[in-house]
């Protein structure tokens, strides 16, 4: 059920409904992912322990903290979280992703609440968290800065908001379009519309706009050699992403 005033664009779910079946297949069209899946669970780890003062040596270092991972596809962020202790709800627009995410949670043996829904209809119902994820999310949405204020909406006072993107210009447009989609083929062409991208200043000025203050930002690079991702201080000129905290 979707609020009103959704910002889901309906041609951007339907592509990746089309693909839902393929979450889990570390070879499939979701390859990408699955390969930044490392360094993008290291960022978040460390700033929620971070934020919330938790040990990650502990067995369940997330324990008592709620967090929503919006736009989860199939859980490959849910999954770990849960993993860690939280109480996760993986909330997604299209709806075909949440039959895929259930039934792998419940082979893994992980109670995680997957819904088809919206960030506003989250909100509508007066739902709140301690940690909102929007990991590759932003530039699929109908309006950012809408989205990123809603997400606001579902965060407590000291809430964490976590939200990864692709920076815009020559070079996300080689690596993100022309790379990962005609050449390597890792993603059916159209995945992504470089027109979207949404440069670092952009994002940080949509979250200061939603009444959030952005604490952190590191960019996630691959590596052609090692064929592996990083995380950079500095890189952030292709995908990258932002913290940012609800202080009041």
């Amino acid at each position: 059920m979707q609020a009103a005033t959704s910002t889901v664009d309906p041609a951007e779910v339907a592509k990746f409904e089309a693909m839902a079946a393929e979450w889990w297949d570390p070879h499939g069209k979701f390859r990408p992912l699955h390969m930044m899946n490392p360094v993008r669970l290291d960022y978040i780890t460390r700033q929620v322990a971070a934020e919330f003062g938790r040990d990650l040596a502990a067995p369940t270092p997330f324990a008592g903290l709620r967090i929503l991972d919006i736009g989860c596809g199939g859980g490959l962020l849910s999954e770990p979280m849960a993993r860690l202790g939280a109480a996760v709800v993986g909330a997604d627009a299209a709806e075909r992703n949440i039959p895929v995410a259930r039934l792998h949670a419940e082979e893994q043996g992980l109670a995680i609440d997957y819904r088809h829904t919206t960030a506003e209809a989250l909100a509508a119902a007066g739902e709140i968290f301690d940690v909102v994820l929007a990991m590759e999310i932003v530039e699929h949405v109908a309006d950012p800065q809408a989205f990123l204020s809603t997400c606001r909406d579902l965060m407590k006072p000291g809430g964490l908001l976590i939200a990864s993107t692709l920076n815009r210009n020559a070079k996300s447009f080689m690596m993100a379009i022309v790379g990962a989609e005609w050449v390597m083929r890792w993603l059916p062409k159209g995945t992504h519309d470089w027109a979207r991208f949404i440069t670092p200043d952009e994002l940080a000025g949509f979250l200061r706009g939603a009444g959030l203050d952005p604490v952190d930002r590191k960019g996630f690079v691959f590596n052609p050699v090692s064929w592996a991702w990083g995380m950079s201080d500095r890189d952030l000129s292709v995908n990258y992403v932002m913290a940012s905290v609800r202080r009041a």
